[in-house]
């Protein structure tokens, strides 16, 4: 049987990973997929990279459009990253008439209707795995595994860096900043952290998952992204105490009124399995209305779990490589044209619990008027924590948790809370959900 010839674009952690898997297990993928897979051809600004990773054997170019207008190239695996060349490369090997491969979450997030609605019209697959959790096969697990559900909602720990600080905080009772050098010291996060730490990179696997899980485009300018950066240790602290873990989660939710589709930190009850995932480790939790909840758990990034799921890709459009396009599994699960523009809320819509921690004076009366105005408002709490003052202090911490209630109604009553003359600079918030 004739091989599937690839054409590679970027051969850095990811690109090599997939060359190195690829050759070690060509027997037992070539049995799985029915033909040969072979990286023919690569694109890389750094062609002495490539050679000494490729050690020759492959056509090899600094031109990128080279690889995507090559005749001899079947499928194209985009492994450049960002939203700029990355797009106009996969545009064009889709007009080309090849399938693609992507790791690019970024890409899709933004660009992804566009690219579907190209690959369509021209036949072609565009398959992204690896853009999403890494080694885990959770877009597989959506859009075929899950197909007979209703989902209803889905959680994730989708961003291995945060995590890792999330974790390192936790158990050294480390501030922020302390924990984020560790990180960029062990390669867990970039020189430039922000994509990780400002909660985008999340934001985008969630708008990726969202699409698919409800059938809807991608609406990443509609997501509420809320990174790690102005978490406090003393939150982390208060929140064990009370049973519950921190963990920056993408949550995309099912509503009458259209969806929820956020990234924030959250506490989480540390019983859940997903509480309880630690250090660069990613995990979804998938809520359907047949199989109930179901936890996809593994290695979100990193140069082999990454490539695990380019080669799945690769597999799965090899054997689907010459069936009729009416009959692949589409792009977002649902036929194209049932696709539905369901409204993305604002967050100020969301329906959620909530963590409060208040400076106070420590003065008779205090509780009663926070109480107050959290009932005049329709917010009951659930738990509280309230300090005792040091020694010689004439403030302390009250910490709450309260039921759930709609966001505005939250901010309401906290910026009433904040105008009383006994409590001392800005409301805490958190948000809260028991999955």
């Amino acid at each position: 049987m004739k091989p599937i010839n690839v054409g590679l674009l970027g051969i850095g952690t990811v690109g090599g990973g997939t060359f190195t898997v690829l050759k070690r297990n060509e027997e037992e993928i070539t049995r799985r997929a029915g033909r040969p897979i072979r990286i023919t051809a690569v694109a890389d600004k750094n062609l002495e990279l490539a050679r000494s990773v490729t050690g020759g054997g492959v056509k090899l170019t600094d031109d990128a459009f080279a690889v995507v207008t090559d005749p001899e190239v079947d499928i194209v695996v985009e492994l450049i990253g960002g939203y700029g060349i990355a797009r106009e490369l996969v545009l064009k090997a889709i007009e080309n008439g090849k399938h693609v491969v992507t790791a690019n979450k970024a890409l899709l997030a933004v660009h992804g209707n566009e690219i579907f609605a190209a690959a369509q019209a021209r036949g072609v697959m565009v398959a992204f795995e690896a853009a999403v959790a890494g080694g885990i096969p959770i877009i597989k697990a959506l859009r075929e595994g899950l197909s007979a559900n209703r989902i209803q909602w889905l959680a994730g720990i989708i961003n291995g860096t945060t995590n890792f600080i999330l974790s390192e905080m936790r158990d050294k009772g480390l501030p922020f900043a302390d924990v984020l050098k560790e990180a960029q010291a062990l390669g867990y996060a970039e020189a430039d952290p922000t994509f990780d730490i400002e909660g985008i990179d999340a934001a985008h696997k969630a708008t990726i998952m969202s699409a698919i899980a409800f059938g809807i485009p991608m609406q990443f300018d509609k997501a509420y992204v809320e990174g790690i950066t102005k978490l406090d240790a003393a939150d982390i602290r208060y929140a064990e105490q009370l049973g519950y873990r921190i963990k920056l989660l993408g949550i995309a939710r099912r509503r009458d009124e259209g969806v929820e589709l956020r990234v924030h930190p959250t506490l989480i009850p540390e019983k859940r399995l997903i509480a309880n995932v630690e250090g660069a480790m990613n995990a979804v939790l998938v809520q359907g209305d047949a199989v109930g909840a179901t936890l996809y758990y593994g290695k979100g990034a990193g140069a082999e779990p990454t490539a695990s799921a380019v080669i799945a890709d690769l597999v799965d459009v090899t054997r689907l490589h010459t069936a009729d396009p009416e009959h692949r599994v589409p792009h977002l699960a649902f036929q194209p044209d049932q696709v539905q523009d369901v409204a993305v809320l604002p967050i100020e819509e969301v329906v959620t619990s909530y963590y409060l921690r208040l400076r106070v004076d420590d003065k008779p009366g205090v509780l009663a008027d926070i109480t107050r105005i959290l009932a005049d408002s329709d917010i009951s709490i659930d738990a509280m924590i309230q300090k005792e003052p040091g020694e010689g202090e004439a403030q302390t911490d009250i910490i709450m948790l309260t039921h759930q209630t709609v966001e505005k109604n939250a901010n309401a009553a906290i910026a009433k809370i904040e105008a009383l003359p006994v409590v001392v600079g800005k409301v805490t918030k958190l948000r809260l959900e028991n999955l």
